[in-house]
Parts: C-alpha cells; sequence; structure tokens
C-alpha cells in the first residue's frame, strides 16, 4: 500500500507540473486565442471547366502580399467543395486555388473582414504551349498528385537555424514520435532520400539532423517501391512510406556544414564535424565524430543532442533495451558505457546521363563496458527456481561497410541496378561472470567463469535488379538476383568452473581455447514475366531460384599440464556440421491497377530440398529433408478518396529449421543445457495477415485509422526442457500448433495551426496478443500475454518562442500459465515526459527534457522508478556562426536501466550499468557557402 501510495504521489507530481507548465502557455497565448475567436469562412465549390466534374483535393491557400507567407490552406473534398477559415487581414491578401494541369485561380482581397462565397469556381485546362516554359511561380504549400503528397518547404515557417527534422514536425499528417519513428499520416516511413538517392543511409536520419530546412524545396511522400517496382511501374507491396527531400536549385551549389568540441565532468567528451559539396549533380559529404557518452556523434536533436529525457533511448533503430543500432555498431544507452568514434564518406554523381551513381564508406570502432544484475525465475510444473547472476564485460569493436548503388539506363526500356555492400566487423569480448541457483533456499548449482572471444565476420551482399519494357505498354520482365557471403571466425577462451549441490555429478571444470569457423552463402535469383488483359489488369508468371549453404567447424582444446599448452583435443566439443537448402518456386498471378483499388495475388507451389551433415565423436551423420508446398502472397489497398485507404496483405511462410535443431547430436557447449537435435522436425508454416485503415483529413487537419495483424503458426519448432535435480537442463525441439501473436493499434491526432503558432495532439492505443506452447519436464505448457499500452501526447509550439511537449505512456500487460506452479502475473510501467524549449531571448535556447519511469513488479533488490532530467543552454553569436552551449545530462543523478522481460517459461529482472550525471560545455561552428547568380552575393555565409 505504502509503494502504490508513493508512486501514485509521484505520478500527481508530475502531472501538476504538466498543467502548470501548459497553464503558462495557455496565459501567454491568450490575446491570440481572442482574435483566433473572430474568424471568416471562405467557401466554394470547385469543379474542370471541360468535364464539369468536381475537383478533389485542390489547394486553396491564403497569402499575405507584402511578403507571400501563406496565412491558411485547406484540401477540397471529393465533391470539390471548400471551406477556409481565416482570421481578419488589415493587409492585403491573395487568395488562390491550385490543382494539377489546370490554371491557377486568384483573387485579391485589400481587407478580411467578412465571410465570403465563392459558389461554384470551373478551373481551365492549362495551355500545352505555355506549360512547356519554365516559369517561376508560386508553389502552393501542399499538393495531392496521383501516388505523390509534395510539400512546399517554403510555406512552412521556421526558425533560420531549424534542421530538416523541425520542417517534418511542422507539416499536416507528419509525426515524430520520442524514438524518432516518422509516420505520414499514419503509416511509417523506412526510407529517406535525398533528391532520390541516400544520404549516407536510407534511413536517412543523417540528412533529418544535419541538413538546413532552408535548403529543401519541396517534401515528397510515396510508398515505398523495391527497384523492381520502380521500373515496372506496378503498385508498391509494402504498406511503408518514402521520403524525398529536393534541395533548392539556389542551394545546391557550394559547401555547408558544422564542427562541434564538447568536455565535462567526469571526463566526458564529444566532438563531431560533418562538411558537404553539393554542386547539382554531385554530391559529397564527409562526417567524423569521437565521444564517450553513448552517442553516435553527430546531433541527434538541435536542442537535447543525444541525451533522451525519461525514455533511456536515441532515434536510430531503437532495442526494446533502449540501445540502437547505426550503420552495423550497436550504441547503448542502457547496456553500459560506450566510447565510440566514426568516420563516413557518402557520394553520389550522375555519369554519362545514363548512370546514377550513390556510394558511402564506414569506419567505426567501439569500447563498451558494461555491469550486470539479473534474477530469473524459471517456470516449473512442480515449482520455480531462482538463478542469480552478475557479469561484468568489456568489448571492443571495429567495423568498416562500404555499399554503393549504380542505376544504368541502357535506354528508355532497359535498366540495370546493381546494389553492392560490403563489411567487415572484428569484435574482442572479455567477460567475467557468476551464477547461483537456488530452489526454496537450497543451492542446487553455481557457476563462474572467464571468457575472452575474438570475433571476425566478413559480408558481401549484392542485388542486382534487371528490367525491360516492351512496345506493349505493361508488358516487360524482370531479373533479380541476390547473392550473401558470410564467414565468420571465432577464437576463445574459456575459465569455468560449474558446480553441482544435489547429486554426485562431478564438477565441471574447463580451461580451454577453441576456434569456430562458419561460412554461409545464399545465392537466389528471381524472374518474372508480365502481360497486360487490359489497361487495368494484367497476368504474371514467375519463378524462384534459393541456394543456401552453411558450413560449421569447431574445435576445442583442453589444458595440458604436461606440455603447458592447450593441446589436448576435447573430442565432446569437437564437431563439423553443414546444411545445404534448394527451394524451386514457380507461381502465377493476377494484377489489377485502377484509380481507386490495386490488388494482386500470387499462387503457385514450392518444392524444398534440406540435407544436412555431421561429424562428430567419429561418427557420420546424413539426413535429407524435402517438402512440396503451396505458395501464396495476396495484397491490395482502396483507396476511398485522396486521403482515405485501405490496406491488407496475406502471405505464406515456410522456414527450414536449422541443422543444430535437426541433427541428433549432442552440444554441450553450455555447462547447464545440453542441446540435442530431433531428424524427425517438420518444416515451420507461418500465416501472416496484415490490415491496416488510415484517413486523414486536410481541411481540419485531423487524422485516424488503426493497424492489425497475426502471425499464425501451423507449425513451430519449440523447446522440450527436462531440468535434473540440479536444474541442469537437458534440450530438443518438438513442432506444435497453433501459437500466434496477434495485434492491434488505433491512433487520432490532431493539429491546429494559426501562422507561427501550431497545437499538436496524439492519442495511441496498442494492444498485443501473444500464445506460445512448449514442454517442460514431460509436460506440455502454455502462455498467453496481453499487453495493453495507451499513449497520449501533446505538443504546443510557438515558432520563435517556445515548445512544449507532454506526454505519457501506460503499459499493462497480463500473463496467464497452464501447468506451472503460478497460473497468471502481471505488472505495469508509467512513463512521463515533458519537454520545454524556449528560444526567447533572442539568439538563446533554453531546454528541459524531464521525465519519470515507473515499473510495478520488480524483484527484490531492483529499484522501480527514476526521474531523468536533461537541460542544456545555449547562446549563438558572431553571425550566428557559433553557438556555445552547456548541457547537464542526468541532473537529479537517478538514471538507471532496470528492466522485467517475461517470456513463457521465466520471469527475468535485469540492471545495466547507465550513464549517469555529467555536465559538458561544447562550442559549435555553423556554415553555409553557396553560390548565388547575383554576383554581388556570389558566396554568402549564413547559421545553418
Amino acid at each position: 500500500m505504502k509503494s502504490s501510495f508513493n508512486i501514485a504521489l509521484k505520478l500527481l507530481f508530475l502531472f501538476y507540473i504538466m498543467f502548470k507548465t501548459l497553464l503558462t502557455a495557455l496565459i501567454l497565448l491568450s490575446s491570440f486565442a481572442v482574435s483566433a475567436q473572430n474568424q471568416f469562412i471562405f467557401k466554394g465549390k470547385l469543379i474542370d471547366n471541360t468535364s464539369k466534374a468536381p475537383l478533389e483535393s485542390a489547394t486553396i491557400y491564403l497569402t499575405r502580399e507584402k511578403d507571400s507567407a501563406v496565412i491558411e490552406y485547406t484540401i477540397s473534398n471529393k465533391k470539390g467543395e471548400f471551406e477556409l477559415k481565416v482570421t481578419p487581414q488589415n493587409t492585403a491578401c491573395t487568395l488562390k486555388i491550385a490543382f494539377l494541369k489546370l490554371e491557377t485561380f486568384t483573387k485579391r482581397f485589400e481587407t478580411i473582414k467578412a465571410d465570403f462565397d465563392f459558389e461554384t469556381i470551373a478551373l481551365a485546362p492549362k495551355d500545352a504551349q505555355i506549360e512547356e516554359v519554365v516559369i517561376n511561380v508560386e508553389a502552393p504549400p501542399i499538393r495531392i498528385k496521383k501516388d505523390t503528397l509534395e510539400f512546399n518547404a517554403a510555406s512552412f515557417k521556421l526558425r533560420p537555424d531549424a534542421n530538416v527534422e523541425s520542417l517534418l514536425k511542422q507539416l499536416p499528417g507528419v509525426e515524430i514520435d520520442a524514438e524518432g519513428k516518422i509516420t505520414v499520416n499514419g503509416k511509417e516511413v523506412n526510407q529517406i532520400l535525398v533528391n532520390g538517392k541516400p544520404f549516407f543511409d536510407k534511413d536517412g536520419k543523417v540528412a533529418l539532423q544535419n541538413l538546413p530546412s532552408t535548403m529543401i524545396n519541396k517534401v515528397q511522400v510515396t510508398d515505398t517501391k523495391t527497384k523492381k517496382e520502380e521500373k515496372t511501374g506496378v503498385a508498391a507491396a509494402s504498406n511503408n512510406a518514402s521520403i524525398n527531400l529536393t534541395i533548392d536549385e539556389k542551394k545546391n551549389k557550394g559547401f555547408f556544414g558544422k564542427a562541434m568540441g564538447g568536455y565535462g565532468t567526469d571526463e566526458r567528451y564529444e566532438s563531431s564535424g560533418i562538411i558537404n559539396y553539393f554542386k547539382n549533380k554531385t554530391k559529397l559529404s564527409v562526417l567524423a565524430s569521437a565521444n564517450n557518452i553513448n552517442s553516435v556523434g553527430f546531433s541527434m536533436d538541435e536542442v537535447f543532442d543525444n541525451m533522451g529525457g525519461g525514455r533511456n533511448g536515441a532515434k536510430l533503430w531503437v532495442n526494446n533495451d533502449g540501445s540502437y543500432w547505426y550503420n552495423g555498431q550497436n550504441f547503448g544507452s542502457s547496456t553500459g558505457i560506450t566510447e565510440s568514434n566514426l568516420v563516413g564518406i557518402n557520394y553520389s554523381d550522375e555519369y554519362f546521363k545514363k548512370m546514377d551513381f550513390s556510394s558511402s564508406f564506414f569506419h567505426s570502432g567501439t569500447n563498451n563496458k558494461n555491469s550486470n544484475k539479473t534474477n530469473r525465475t524459471t517456470l516449473l510444473p512442480t515449482g520455480t527456481f531462482i538463478t542469480n547472476s552478475a557479469s561484468n564485460t568489456e568489448t571492443d569493436t571495429k567495423y568498416n561497410n562500404v555499399d554503393f548503388i549504380a542505376d544504368i539506363k541502357i535506354d528508355s526500356t532497359f535498366s540495370i541496378v546493381f546494389e553492392p555492400k560490403m563489411s567487415q566487423n572484428n569484435r574482442k569480448n572479455y567477460s567475467d561472470s557468476k551464477s547461483a541457483s537456488l530452489e526454496n533456499g537450497i543451492l542446487l548449482n553455481d557457476f563462474d567463469s572467464k571468457n575472452y572471444v575474438e570475433t571476425t565476420n566478413t559480408v558481401f551482399q549484392n542485388t542486382t535488379t534487371i528490367t525491360k519494357a516492351f512496345r506493349k505498354k505493361g508488358r516487360n520482365i524482370s531479373l533479380e538476383i541476390d547473392n550473401e557471403n558470410n564467414s565468420n571466425d571465432d577464437n576463445g577462451q574459456t575459465n569455468s568452473r560449474t558446480n553441482f549441490y544435489q547429486s554426485s555429478l562431478p564438477s565441471d571444470i574447463r580451461d580451454q581455447i577453441s576456434t569456430s569457423k562458419t561460412k554461409y552463402d545464399n545465392y537466389a535469383a528471381s524472374f518474372e514475366y508480365m502481360e497486360p488483359i487490359t489497361d487495368s489488369l494484367s497476368i504474371k508468371l514467375g519463378t524462384t531460384l534459393d541456394y543456401k549453404w552453411n558450413k560449421n567447424t569447431n574445435a576445442t582444446f583442453d589444458y595440458d599440464p604436461i606440455t603447458n599448452a592447450y593441446t589436448s583435443t576435447n573430442d565432446l566439443l569437437t564437431m563439423a556440421y553443414q546444411s545445404k537448402t534448394n527451394e524451386f518456386s514457380t507461381y502465377a498471378g493476377v494484377s489489377m491497377n485502377k484509380n481507386k483499388y490495386n490488388f494482386n495475388i500470387e499462387l503457385g507451389t514450392t518444392s524444398i530440398t534440406n540435407t544436412n551433415n555431421s561429424e562428430y565423436l567419429g561418427t557420420a551423420t546424413r539426413l535429407d529433408k524435402s517438402f512440396m508446398l503451396p505458395k501464396a502472397n495476396v495484397y491490395g489497398s482502396y483507396k476511398f478518396n485522396k486521403s482515405e485507404s485501405l490496406w491488407v496483405n496475406y502471405y505464406l511462410n515456410y522456414n527450414v529449421p536449422s541443422a543444430t535443431q535437426l541433427l541428433p547430436i549432442q552440444n554441450l557447449s553450455n555447462p547447464l543445457n545440453t542441446i540435442t537435435g530431433n531428424a524427425d522436425l517438420n518444416i515451420n508454416k507461418t500465416h501472416s495477415v496484415y490490415f491496416s485503415y488510415r484517413n486523414y483529413d486536410f481541411a481540419t487537419r485531423s487524422g485516424y485509422g488503426m493497424w492489425s495483424g497475426i502471425n499464425y503458426n501451423e507449425s513451430e519448432v519449440t523447446s522440450i526442457s527436462v531440468f535434473d535435480e540440479n536444474r541442469k537442463r537437458n534440450t530438443t525441439y518438438v513442432n506444435v500448433s497453433g501459437t500466434h501473436n496477434a495485434w492491434l493499434g488505433i491512433y487520432w491526432n490532431k493539429s491546429i495551426k494559426k501562422e507561427k503558432i501550431n497545437y499538436r495532439y496524439e492519442l495511441r492505443l496498442n494492444n498485443n496478443l501473444t500464445y506460445d506452447k512448449g514442454f517442460v519436464n514431460g509436460q506440455m505448457f502454455t502462455s498467453s500475454s496481453y499487453a495493453i499500452t495507451p499513449t497520449a501526447r501533446f505538443t504546443f509550439d510557438w515558432t520563435d518562442k517556445i515548445t512544449i511537449s507532454p506526454s505519457y505512456n501506460f503499459n499493462k500487460q497480463f500473463i496467464n500459465y497452464t501447468n506451472y506452479t503460478i497460473d497468471k502475473t502481471n505488472f505495469y510501467t508509467h512513463k512521463v515526459n515533458l519537454q520545454l524549449t524556449t528560444f526567447w531571448p533572442k539568439k538563446w535556447t533554453f531546454g528541459n527534457d524531464f521525465g519519470y519511469n515507473y515499473n510495478s513488479n520488480l524483484g527484490a533488490g531492483f529499484k522501480k522508478d527514476f526521474y531523468l532530467w536533461n537541460t542544456s543552454l545555449a547562446y549563438s553569436f558572431y553571425n550566428d556562426k557559433f553557438l556555445a552551449k552547456v548541457k547537464v545530462y542526468d541532473l537529479l543523478n537517478q538514471n538507471q536501466s532496470n528492466r522485467r522481460t517475461v517470456t513463457e517459461n521465466a520471469i527475468t529482472d535485469e540492471e545495466n550499468f547507465v550513464l549517469k550525471r555529467y555536465v559538458m560545455f561544447s562550442l559549435t561552428y555553423k556554415i553555409q557557402m553557396f553560390d548565388s547568380k547575383d554576383k554581388k552575393e556570389s558566396r554568402r555565409f549564413m547559421m545553418m
């Protein structure tokens, strides 16, 4: 009761802070709100002058004559009707109505002091000859084309130093969450390009954080397509969005970049630099960084840098533990402290007007030190036992990566695209760990080890896409060739002792070195022919060949006191195995593409042959498997109107069990878990269904939608575990059916924009249901887990003055078990966050990022809650070329990384070493140097 009372008080305190902050914002806005009450309505109906059809998604916008600023805008509905609410204006304004390929309607107003009914407006087609002449005309703030949503960047007013991410946050329908995930009208963005090409990586986060918004001309949003889909013109199979940033021609010639260095308490430091050279089609960028604060290095946020207030996370491919991946490297804010360095180069160009080329190179090095404490409760039919463990680890990693894309256009109908990628990763890991297992306070076993492992991984991957279109529109062929060649060498040394206390089983003592070599090759080719039946209906025939080969050899040598060297072969831990899988698929399909809807159906057969071989203890084992299976892939979408759509997908997926799961040989590498394969395993078979509905009304700037899906396993490999009296485990595998994972999400968002002031509201509700089966000590168990996660977020943004963004996330999990001594458990978490940033007085930026985390059901010895408060104060000077900043990470010195994980057979509480309070001063130099057609201003410097 006392704990519940304390958490209630803390939450009330957080909500009180939020309430006072919002109240302050409302007081600041009171004068604005009064004026906003006096609004006038411009309304009318738009039709095509030729066909008399209503014009849906025409852009209606009002601009101020003296500075061309967009005051307000809206979009016509499917009946061609529009209603524009505008505040009183005492200066001259112009109303404009724009629609693709039609003449723009304009009407000038000396003042706006009353409603106006335009009744019916007919837009005439543009003169074809005039369309061929390049005219510098004002673009509407938003334009909806057939498959592209386009924003005019100049229509959205930002601070002079704002980056591209700040621009995206101002766009209607675009949401960026606390982890940096971007959605447009509810659709997740998985690709960001600059002038149609990757900027270091298709992830695009480098572009968002380092390109100034003033460089951007258009922000174009489309469905994400594969190269094959791009070239053949078919509808996208995925349900993701792609953003393309087009550079303003005036800013596409010159240099821009920034350099930053900082040093703080506890010898914390960070430094970074990025320089970019753009000249028409040629783009060259170089970045570098070094730090010891768990950062990639270049700023991930223009106010808080890489500090995540109360979220324990960052903004690139965030993992469940709060760490994140960038370009093959892990930067963990909740798994120790990482010291890192990074150098990257990105280059793109166009050769011979027939070849687009883009490439990037990265070198990075990291050193991660971590201390971990874990309490794990393992569930058994007759009881539970607890394993307490602790470890100290240090990991050194060096990573090199180079990749490029070459798009060769042989002619207007024939193209070849090469996408090779090469990487090498060297990893050295030192660990010192201890554990002990107890049941009812009685010691069962304990374990103590010191290990060193050095791993070198080399990978070459390539995708080649060849497409050829024929004279008949819609007739084409495509060939995709993929390969992955992966080699992995491990060299390790182990010193361990495992003691067993409940039987006469001797202690397992190991002083040995081991080598492991793994080689994996995968080659795949897919050919498809498409033939149009009508303008919208096509049939296709395709075939796919997929070859996988995997070989692994393990050799272990025990220490020999006679030779004083590791010369004694350990036969029980020395083995070799390999597997080969050939998959051949043929299919026939039908594709329909209409203005309102599109769907695709592919049906066929898949033949799979699998061969596994092993050498162990002088015995050779061979196992052959073959399968003949149906193939099915169905997807489609329906557009109710320009902003409302429905998308569905069904996919039948197969996965052959691994050689270690199939081959009936023992794996004794873990002294507490002996694993033996099962030759009778069947193939994994999964039915996947996905569904989404999205609707965004640009007239009211509000959107809502839902997404749902289920992965149903007709056949899944799961483990059978038998624990002896020491709780040493023997594991093998078996197939089960009926397991599944299902989810349902609902969201609603709305923005209200009044010139420089913008409100954003967002509500989300996520639901997840997982059902698992397994076997422990001869009995089948089931576990059912349901999680519900409501999230609320509000943002108030006064462009030149203040940004306030409170958010609240609640997660509740219910887990039910059968055939365990416990039948259910549940826990919940609270996450409350408040970001407050002021840009007043001029040249000063003051940011506060305050969060509170609470986990209800962590075990004894784990603190359940903590506050994390990050703050920064920055001042720009010397014509805004320099930025001096003082920032404090974890002001209250409470940061921690405690979490609970619940699986089908265990409950685990874990704590990791984390970065704690430091104070840092940094200085940033920002520069832009662009060529201009005006000779008097051929070169000029301005703040990014």
